[in-house]
């Protein structure tokens, strides 16, 4: 559990660093990649989904046993250049620029990877861990108004 903290702490931090810089960069981006930008909004767009992605690899950080399963979309979106690269790159399109980042978001992948195998499945954090009940809790308030978690019942 601890390295998957550290890692999705490590990924989200980094990715901020080069991310958020980008709302700041376009002029700067398209002076050094003619054409200029047509579509502005792609381009902040593509960032605001960035940020959010970097917002979930902190709720991992701080939960990681509890959102052990969203280990594996974020693996994905790791994973994404890749198709990418792999179409562009034969037909000298893929910006050389890019490998760096591409090859971070690889190793960040396969680190995605090792943090899911090694943080187990029981809910140690909220102290339930040998309750019947520990993976099925709801957490929102009762009928009563008291905010405590209300279990599922299996039958």
């Amino acid at each position: 559990m601890k390295f998957a903290r550290i890692v999705y702490w490590i990924a989200a931090l980094y990715g901020i660093a080069v991310i958020f810089p980008l709302y700041f960069a376009e002029q700067s981006l398209t002076t050094q990649n003619p054409p200029g930008m047509t579509h502005a909004e792609y381009y902040y767009a593509f960032i605001g989904v960035a940020l959010v992605w970097q917002i979930l690899f902190i709720f991992i950080a701080l939960k990681p046993q509890r959102l052990r399963i969203i280990m594996i979309p974020c693996m994905a979106e790791k994973l994404s250049l890749l198709p990418a690269f792999l179409i562009l790159n034969p037909q000298g399109r893929f910006p050389q620029l890019w490998m760096p980042l591409m090859i971070i978001d690889l190793v960040f992948a396969i680190l995605f990877l090792v943090a899911f195998f090694k943080t187990n499945t029981k809910d140690q954090d909220s102290g339930d861990a040998g309750t019947a009940d520990a993976g099925r809790r709801l957490p929102f308030s009762t009928a009563r108004g008291h905010g405590t978690a209300i279990s599922s019942s299996v039958s």
